[in-house]
């Protein structure tokens, strides 16, 4: 981690100030002051003082968000009021989203200061499971839903076939669905249901990896529970020996 990006991080200074601080002179680490912008650092490892003092990271901390319709998962936009700001700044840490929801759609973001965490969960390789409750109208046919499972779409040149696109009931004049998907692409179950002929008119996520919207209200942001956390250090402690046995079967085949 970059030494002005950690000072921003414990809520020292933002990043341009934080460069001001260590341009004159006033940050150290391990006792050696450092006047490099592009300096790294071992924040588990490395010791940062600023003027003598000790600066302690804040604790890795991990929070469930129920992002509303009409909110943008940025903590800045010059076009759009509504962000993601408000709702942060009520809790005691800083944190950022893991991963996006597009302005209409609504559901789970898992909030977190745990930068590692949110590389693993996000990273294309590991194809963590996003679900998805849709609106839909008009139903879709059920040779278009099969057609897809079969030979599958292309978004962004990446082949798309979501691994579940389940009915569930109706709704007035829309249709329910579930889907999973895994690609993490932008507005994929969006683009999913255009190629299909119908519209999207309300769109949730209700699940991401282990975490699941539950006991939340649109706004809402709770910590996990003590089960949600196990769950999640499990889930992640597994993408991490799956990344190790990738890693070891690309030697052996060299």
């Amino acid at each position: 981690m970059r030494l002005n990006k950690f000072l921003s991080f414990c809520g020292i200074a933002s990043r341009r100030k934080a460069e001001k601080l260590i341009l004159s002179g006033k940050v150290s680490v391990n006792g050696q002051v450092i006047r490099d912008l592009s300096y790294k650092i071992n924040p588990e490892k490395d010791k940062v003082y600023i003027n003598g003092k000790l600066i302690i990271p804040p604790p890795k901390v991990y929070y469930l968000f129920y992002k509303p319709k009409g909110v943008l998962t940025s903590l800045y936009d010059p076009h759009h009021k509504e962000t993601l700001r408000p709702f942060l700044e009520k809790l005691p840490f800083k944190v950022f989203p893991v991963g996006r929801l597009d302005k209409y759609s609504e559901g789970l973001i898992l909030l977190t200061n745990d930068g590692e965490l949110a590389n693993l969960l996000l990273h294309p390789r590991y194809e963590v499971k996003r679900v998805y409750r849709v609106w839909v109208a008009p139903k879709i046919e059920e040779e278009k839903i099969k057609t897809l499972f079969k030979s599958g779409i292309i978004i962004e040149n990446k082949l798309i076939k979501p691994l579940n696109f389940n009915f569930l009931k109706k709704d007035k004049d829309k249709w329910i669905y579930e889907i999973t998907v895994k690609e993490g692409v932008k507005r994929e179950v969006r683009r999913i249901i255009d190629y299909l002929g119908g519209k999207v008119h309300r769109l949730i996520r209700i699940k991401f990896g282990p975490l699941s919207l539950v006991n939340l209200k649109p706004g809402e942001i709770r910590p996990l529970s003590k089960k949600e956390y196990k769950e999640l250090l499990l889930f992640v402690s597994q993408l991490k020996n799956s990344k190790i046995l990738d890693n070891t079967s690309s030697a052996e085949l060299t």
